[in-house]
């Protein structure tokens, strides 16, 4: 009987059950701004929201926060990055400049849209930028402890990693006041009182880094357990690269506890989001869907619906072609039920509309105009509740047909019989004929327009088959189109009788 229980708990509320209920906690999600933030990237911060949900509906006092990596250096020129970027390599990515030039930093253009994003994805975290952190002295005492304890950090590091670090090795990196890089500057000595390295730069030049005021940083395994301690991490996402064996989750736990005294989070590994026929994505290789990609094209629900229905340990294969409509088909069938957990994880009070996406794909394909699009929905029987709403979603309709669908998903409506109908086959003719007087009277509803294709064929002594591509040829000059029924009930009995009595003469 447990058993059975235990399978319909949440995959969120089975991680929030592992914390204790009388104790705040704290929910950690964070990524470097080093490139456009991506589909994949949303995993954590999704993960983590579910959770901090997962635990407000147990009664749990907690807090969710963001913490965006843009003291990290920047590693090379990206694809996306003109040549001139080449001089930044190695600077703090909240001190290059920014690429359009309407944000304060490189960090920051990539940072302004993710955050508007997840505003749109009901996600609100308390927002942690590491350069002011580091700039405000936050994390001057553990900077000084990590300095003092760099022998017995290189040993844990060493001992668990099973890699042995160069002699002479330092977790606290300076920002060279030459270069302007983020090095591995030999630090030559250490002032505990007045927060001072000196260090020498790869660059040659000698100087002092005062790391009270954010002139430097800690190597990222050091820096990880430090900041646990510092904002009282509880609960932390993470891709499963920092999970392996002996990687910066498995040191940063001891070095946690031995050095900061205080007990890493408890992990949650994600699995990574891929492209279909593209592979994992990484905006370092230019491999990327962005959030804002698939808010133009899709409701925050399913987003989070993608996300709510998959445990974090298992892959996801993203499609944004049919894979996406398919996707949307079985949220909205989880919203018509409205009872799994997932949908409450999902749902968002956000404008909705009735209107199944894959309906909306057909009407816009068929309307020239606004008006029309509501014409068609009307005479489909749809009630017209929010019309900001429906254009939203029509117009992301449109903005899927025009980048992610596969051409079979497209058609463009005949002017006039196309010739190819025209010259159809005289049984073909003839079972189109009894398929337009089989409808002509009867209830114009989609389920209504596509059986009466088989009475027709088999009146006719066809296939189905040939009177499905007899009709299609007659509007779209194809052999295929969308799904028959909602297409004619888009169309409206007028036009569709029209040209279906054109073809049968």
């Amino acid at each position: 009987m447990e058993e059975k229980i235990h399978e319909k708990i949440h995959w969120a509320d089975a991680k929030a059950a592992q914390v204790p209920s009388d104790v705040p906690q704290l929910i950690a999600t964070g990524i470097t701004p080093s490139g456009p933030i991506h589909l994949g990237n949303m995993r954590e911060v999704m993960t983590g929201d579910m959770i901090y949900k997962a635990l407000l509906s147990r009664g749990v006092e907690a807090e969710l926060v963001y913490i965006a990596d843009d003291f990290d250096p920047l590693r090379k020129v990206y694809p996306f990055l003109s040549d001139e970027y080449q001089k930044y390599i190695g600077w703090p990515v909240s001190d290059i400049p920014c690429p359009c030039g309407k944000h304060k930093s490189y960090a920051e253009h990539f940072l302004d849209p993710f955050l508007s994003a997840i505003e749109e994805l009901d996600i609100h975290p308390r927002i942690i930028r590491t350069s002011e952190a580091y700039r405000s002295g936050m994390f001057t005492e553990q900077i000084k402890q990590a300095l003092i304890h760099a022998e017995d950090i290189k040993k844990i590091l060493e001992d668990v990693s099973g890699r042995k670090l160069e002699e002479g090795w330092t977790p606290y990196y300076p920002i060279c006041s030459s270069c302007g890089t983020i090095s591995r500057a030999a630090i030559l000595s250490h002032d505990i009182e007045n927060h001072t390295v000196t260090y020498k730069c790869p660059c040659g030049h000698e100087g002092v880094s005062d790391y009270s005021k954010g002139e430097g940083k800690l190597v990222w395994r050091v820096d990880w357990p430090m900041r646990w301690s510092v904002h009282g991490v509880t609960v932390e996402p993470f891709g499963k690269d920092h999970a392996s064996p002996g990687g910066s989750y498995d040191t940063g736990k001891i070095i946690t506890k031995e050095i900061y005294g205080y007990n890493a989070p408890v992990p949650v590994t994600y699995e990574w989001i891929s492209l279909k026929g593209k592979g994992e994505m990484h905006s370092s290789k230019g491999v990327v869907l962005t959030i804002r990609d698939m808010l133009d094209i899709v409701a925050p629900e399913v987003l989070r619906y993608l996300i709510a229905k998959t445990k974090p340990d298992k892959t996801i294969a993203f499609d944004p072609g049919m894979g996406l409509l398919r996707l949307i088909d079985e949220y909205d069938k989880a919203a018509a039920a409205g009872e799994s957990r997932e949908f409450e994880l999902s749902r968002i009070a956000s404008p909705q509309t009735t209107i199944p996406f894959r309906h909306m794909v057909t009407v816009v394909q068929i309307a020239r105009t606004d008006d029309a699009v509501f014409d068609i929905l009307r005479r489909s029987g749809y009630e017209i509740v929010d019309k900001d709403a429906v254009l939203d979603q029509a117009s992301r309709a449109k903005v899927w047909l025009d980048r992610y669908a596969p051409e079979d998903a497209k058609f463009a409506l005949a002017e006039s019989l196309p010739e190819i109908a025209a010259g159809e086959r005289t049984e073909v003719k003839a079972a189109v004929a009894a398929y337009a007087k089989l409808i002509i009277g009867a209830e114009w509803k989609a389920d209504v327009l596509h059986n009466a294709v088989y009475d027709a064929a088999e009146a006719a002594g066809v296939t189905g088959k040939d009177v499905f591509t007899g009709i299609y040829r007659a509007f779209l000059g194809a052999d295929r189109g969308p799904r028959l029924g909602w297409f004619l009930e888009a169309l409206g009995r007028e036009e569709t009788m029209k040209r279906l009595l054109e073809m049968s003469l």
